[in-house]
C-alpha cells in the first residue's frame, strides 16, 4: 500500500462558489481540451456522436434543483473532480504506489506507468471523482493542471488550471489553502467555505462556497414583463404594421 506524506510544503486545491456558478460546462470542456494532450495517454472517446458514447471526464457537473417552502425553488449547479484529500483513501489503497500524494505541493496524482488498473481507488474515493479510462484501462483523475502551474513558458496569467482560467462566472478559484493569507483563504474564511462529505475524514482540500439565501419576495421577470411603450414606436411601429400586412 501507499503511504500518505505526514505534511506538505503547501495546500494547493481549487475554491468553487457554488453561488455564481452558471452551469455552463465551460470548465468540463477546458479540462477535457487541455488533458486530452497532456496526459500521458489522453482521454479516450469512443464514439462521440453515435448511440453509444464512451470516454473519460476529470470534471463533471451535478444540477440540482432545490425546494422550499418559503422561498422559490433555485437550481445549484455543482462543479465536481478530485477533491486532492489530506487523508486520501485512493492513495492508502493502492497496491503499486501508482497513487500517491506529493509532499511539496499536496497534489494527488497518478504514474500510469504502475497503474494495472484495478480499480481499488475508484472504490475507496467516497466522492466518485476516479475515472477508469476505458481504452487504456488506467485511472484518471484530476491533475490540478500540474504541467500548467509550473510551466514557466506559459504568461503567468495562464499558470493556473484550465477550469479556473476558462470559467466565465469567476466561480473557480486556486491557490494554497494552507496559507491564511492567500486569496483562496480569505475567500473561505468570508464565506464559510465547507467540504463535501466532512463525515467520510478524508480532509478534502477543496472547498465549495454555499449559495447565499434568495430573496423571497423579489421577483427578477418583473420588469422584463412590463409594456416599454403603450403604443410601439420607431422600427417597433414599423414592424409592427409589417407583420399586421404578412
Amino acid at each position: 500500500m501507499t503511504a500518505l506524506p505526514d505534511k506538505t510544503d503547501r495546500t494547493l486545491g481549487l475554491v468553487i462558489d457554488l453561488d455564481i456558478c452558471v452551469g455552463c460546462h465551460a470548465c468540463v470542456v477546458a479540462c477535457k481540451g487541455w488533458n486530452d494532450t497532456s496526459q500521458t495517454s489522453g482521454l479516450s472517446d469512443s464514439d462521440p456522436y453515435g448511440e453509444a458514447p464512451e470516454g473519460a471526464f476529470l470534471n463533471r457537473i451535478h444540477s440540482y434543483e432545490i425546494t422550499r417552502e418559503d422561498a422559490p425553488a433555485t437550481v445549484v449547479h455543482f462543479p465536481k473532480s478530485c477533491l486532492h484529500c489530506e487523508d486520501a483513501p485512493c492513495v492508502t489503497v493502492c497496491p503499486t504506489g501508482a497513487s500517491f500524494k506529493r509532499r511539496e505541493d499536496g497534489i494527488v496524482l497518478v504514474n500510469e506507468d504502475d497503474c494495472i488498473g484495478c480499480g481499488l481507488c475508484a472504490w475507496a474515493c467516497p466522492y466518485g471523482a476516479r475515472e477508469m479510462d476505458p481504452t487504456t484501462q488506467v485511472m484518471k483523475k484530476c491533475t490540478l493542471c500540474v504541467d500548467r502551474i509550473y510551466n514557466e513558458e506559459l504568461p503567468e496569467i495562464d499558470r493556473e488550471p484550465a477550469c479556473v482560467r476558462t470559467c466565465p462566472a469567476n466561480a473557480r478559484h486556486f491557490g494554497d489553502l494552507s496559507d491564511p493569507g492567500s486569496a483562496v483563504s480569505k475567500l473561505v474564511a468570508a464565506r464559510e467555505g465547507m467540504d463535501l462529505m466532512p463525515e467520510m475524514d478524508t480532509r478534502p482540500v477543496n472547498k465549495y462556497l454555499p449559495p447565499r439565501p434568495r430573496d423571497a419576495e423579489i421577483d427578477v421577470l418583473a420588469p422584463l414583463l412590463e409594456p416599454v411603450a403603450e403604443e410601439p414606436r420607431g422600427f417597433l411601429k414599423w414592424l409592427d404594421a409589417a407583420l399586421d400586412r404578412i
